[in-house]
C-alpha cells in the first residue's frame, strides 16, 4: 500500500481537494508551443489548482518535495475548510466551461481524469469526513512523522521545522474543535480503534525533550549545516518541546480521554455514520473507480477466495504436509524456521530480496525508471499499529528517492514466506515503478504525473506480485504460498470490508474469516481488520484493480497472439499513468488496436 498520510489534517485537507490536483510543478513545464483557447484554459486551470493545493495543503507540498511551505501546517479551521470546498466547486465550474471537443485526444484524457476527481471531491463534501481528523493509523498525535520526508540539509530547513513545532498547539486546538463537532453530530470513529490512540498521544509526553519524536532531526546534522548553528538549534528544539509541544499534547490527552473517547461509537460499520449507507456506496465506488455494488463486490470476493484456496491445497500437497489447510496455516504461522530472530536480521532479509529482484526486471519491462529506491524501517512509535509495509514516493524533482518501509516490530510474527510477494508489491516492480514511471511521462501535465487512483495503483501492486512468476522468483514453494497468501489477503478484503460495512458483520467475525482463509499471523490480521474499519472501502480497490489489469493482459495476449510482448504490455499500462479503470481499459484497447495495425 501507499504510505498512510501521517497527519490526519493532511488527510482531511486532501479529501476536500481533487486528488488530480496534487501536482508538484506547474504544468507549464510541459506546455506545447501552440495551443488553442480551450487548451490554454485547461492548462491554466491545472496550474492554478496545483498552486492552490500546494498553498492550502503544506504537508502535501512537503511530500511532493516543494519546500516553500515547510514552516506551516494545513489550516483546519472551519473557515479554511469551507474555503477549500468552495474552491473545488469553482474549479469544477471552470472545467465544465471548457470545450472538451476542442482538445486533443491526450488532453481529453487529462480533462476526463481531472473532472472525475473534481466531481468526486465535490460529491464527498456532504459526508463531512473532516469531523474525524484523528485515526488509529495517523493524526495530529503522530504529526512528527512528516519529518521522514523533509530534507534537513540547511539551517533554514531546521528553522522551518521549529516553526512547525511552535505552530502545533494551534493544530491541536483546531483538531479538538472538529472532534467536538463530530461527537455532537454522531460522526466519530469506532472506539475499538480510538483506544489505540491513547498510547500514541502518551508517547509524545516526555520528560526528556531529546526523547521526543520531534527531536529526532536534531540528533544528527548533515555536513551542510554550519557547526556554529547546531548547538543553538538543539537548545531551541529542547525548549520548544518542553514549553510548547509536551504541554499541548498533555492537554490533548486530557481532552481525548475525558471528553472525546467516551463519545466515540461502539459500532464499526460505516453505515452507522450519518447517511452511512450512501457514504459507503460512495467510498466503494470512489476507491474501485467502478459502479459495482457492495453485494457484487462481496460475491467477487467469495469466488476469488474459493479459487485461491484450491491453489493453496496444491502447495500443501507439494510440500508433503499431511494435515488440513487450517493446520497448514498454523504451521506457517508458528514454525521457527519461517521467522528471523531479530529486527536487524529481518531488515537484512528485506534488503537481500530487493537486490534479488532488481536484475530480473528486464524480463518483464523494456523501460526501467530512473529514480532509485531504498529500504527503510517503519518508525518504532507507529510500527505496532501499522501494516506490514508501505511505500513512500520520491520527490518529483528527483531530490529524494522512493522508499520501501518495512515493519520490524515483533519479527517473530513476520514470516519469511511473505517477503518476496510483499517486496514485489511495495517496491519493484510495484509501487516504485508505478510512481517513478508516472513522474517520467513526457507530455502529461504534472497532476497526471503525480495522480494516485487506488484501484490503478494498488491493482498494479497486486498484479506486480504475480509478475514474480514471469521473473522466475517463485522457485521455492513457500514463496509461492506467500504469493497465494497475499492474493488471498486481497480477496478476503472484498468479503470482510463489505461484510462489516454493509452486511452487519462483527469485528470478531471478520477476524475469524480472515484467519480461516489466510496463513497471515494474528498480529497482521487484527491490524488489517482495524484498518478496514477505519478506512471503509479503500481495501476493495486492490483486488478489483488487479482483476482488471489481468483481464486486459489476457485480452491483449489473445488478440495479438505471437505479437504479444509482455514487456510492452506492462510498459503500456504504466505509460497510461494512474487513471480510473475505465480510462485504463480504453487506453489498452487502443494500444491493442495499434499493435494489430
Amino acid at each position: 500500500m501507499l504510505r498512510p498520510v501521517l497527519l490526519a489534517a493532511a488527510i482531511a485537507a486532501c479529501l476536500s481537494m481533487p486528488l488530480a490536483a496534487t501536482a508538484a510543478q506547474p504544468s507549464a513545464e510541459v506546455a506545447k508551443p501552440t495551443r488553442n483557447a480551450a487548451t490554454q484554459a485547461l492548462y491554466a486551470l491545472f496550474d492554478e489548482e496545483w498552486e492552490r493545493d500546494m498553498r492550502e495543503s503544506p504537508e502535501e507540498a512537503s511530500y511532493r518535495g516543494d519546500k516553500r511551505f515547510n514552516d506551516r501546517w494545513t489550516d483546519m479551521s472551519m473557515v479554511a475548510i469551507q474555503s477549500r470546498m468552495d474552491g473545488d466547486r469553482k474549479a469544477l465550474q471552470r472545467l465544465r466551461a471548457i470545450d472538451r471537443k476542442a482538445l486533443s485526444a491526450s488532453d481529453q484524457l487529462n480533462y476526463d481524469v481531472f473532472a472525475w476527481d473534481l466531481e468526486k471531491a465535490v460529491e464527498r463534501q456532504k459526508y463531512r469526513e473532516y469531523l474525524s481528523p484523528v485515526g488509529h493509523s495517523g493524526g495530529v498525535q503522530t504529526a512528527e512523522g512528516i519529518s521522514e520526508v523533509l530534507p534537513f540539509a540547511t539551517t533554514k530547513d531546521y528553522r522551518d521545522w521549529l516553526a512547525r513545532m511552535r505552530a502545533l498547539p494551534m493544530v491541536i486546538e483546531q483538531n479538538e474543535a472538529l472532534m467536538r463537532e463530530g461527537a455532537a453530530s454522531g460522526n466519530t470513529p469506532p472506539r475499538v480503534l480510538m483506544d489505540r490512540v491513547t498510547g500514541q498521544i502518551q508517547a509524545q509526553i516526555v520528560d526528556d525533550p531529546t526523547k521526543s519524536p520531534f527531536y529526532k532531526p536534531f540528533a544528527r546534522f548533515a555536513d551542510t549545516v554550519p557547526e556554529p548553528d547546531r548547538a543553538a538549534l538543539q537548545t531551541e528544539a529542547k525548549q520548544v518541546i518542553a514549553d510548547t509541544i509536551v504541554p499541548a499534547y498533555r492537554g490533548f490527552a486530557t481532552f481525548f480521554a475525558n471528553e472525546y473517547l467516551p463519545k466515540t461509537r461502539t459500532s464499526i460499520a460505516a453505515t452507522d455514520l450519518p447517511d452511512g449507507k450512501a457514504y459507503y456506496d460512495f467510498v466503494a465506488g470512489y476507491f474501485t473507480t467502478t459502479d459495482l455494488s457492495a453485494e457484487q463486490i462481496h460475491q467477487i470476493g467469495l469466488k476469488e477466495v474459493a479459487r485461491i484456496r484450491a491453489e493453496m491445497e496444491k502447495i500443501k500437497a507439494e510440500v508433503g504436509f499431511k494435515g488440513n489447510l487450517a493446520e497448514f496455516f498454523q504451521y506457517l504461522r508458528t514454525d521457527p524456521k519461517f521467522f528471523y530472530k531479530t529486527p536487524q536480521d529481518l531488515f537484512t532479509g528485506y534488503e537481500a530480496i530487493a537486490k534479488r529482484i532488481d536484475p530480473q526486471l528486464v524480463k518483464v519491462f523494456k523501460t526501467i525508471p530512473r529514480l532509485p529506491y531504498g529500504v527503510r524501517a517503519i518508525p518504532d512509535n507507529i510500527a505496532p499499529d501499522t501494516t506490514t509495509a508501505y511505500y513512500q514516493p520520491g520527490a518529483v524533482d528527483g531530490t529524494r528517492a522512493g522508499f520501501y518501509y518495512v515493519n520490524l516490530y515483533k519479527p517473530e510474527v513476520r514470516p519469511k514466506w511473505e517477503m518476496m510477494a510483499l517486496s514485489l508489491h511495495e517496491a519493484v516492480p510495484g509501487h516504485h515503478f508505478q510512481f517513478a514511471r508516472g513522474m517520467e511521462l513526457p507530455d502529461a501535465p504534472m497532476f497526471r504525473r503525480t495522480a494516485y487512483f487506488v484501484a490503478y495503483g494498488e491493482g498494479w501492486g497486486l498484479y506486480a506480485e504475480r509478475l514474480g512468476y514471469d521473473m522466475g522468483l517463485y522457485n521455492d514453494p513457500y514463496d509461492r504460498m506467500g504469493q497465494l497468501a497475499y492474493d488471498m489477503w486481497r480477496a478476503v478484503r472484498l468479503v470482510v470490508d463489505t461484510g462489516m460495512h454493509s452486511k452487519g458483520w462483527s469485528r470478531d467475525k471478520a477476524i475469524a474469516y480472515f484467519m480461516d482463509n489466510s496463513p497471515k499471523t494474528r498480529q497482521d490480521v487484527v491490524n488489517e481488520i482495524d484498518r478496514y474499519i477505519g478506512w471503509p472501502g479503500q481495501a476493495l480497490a486492490y483486488k478489483i484493480g488487479q482483476l482488471k489489469i489481468s483481464e486486459l493482459r489476457e485480452k491483449a495476449s489473445k488478440q495479438l497472439g505471437d505479437r504479444f510482448d509482455l514487456r510492452e504490455f506492462n510498459d503500456a499500462v504504466l505509460e497510461t499513468g494512474s487513471v480510473p479503470l475505465q480510462a485504463l481499459e480504453a487506453r489498452i484497447d487502443a494500444w491493442i488496436a495499434a499493435k494489430k495495425g
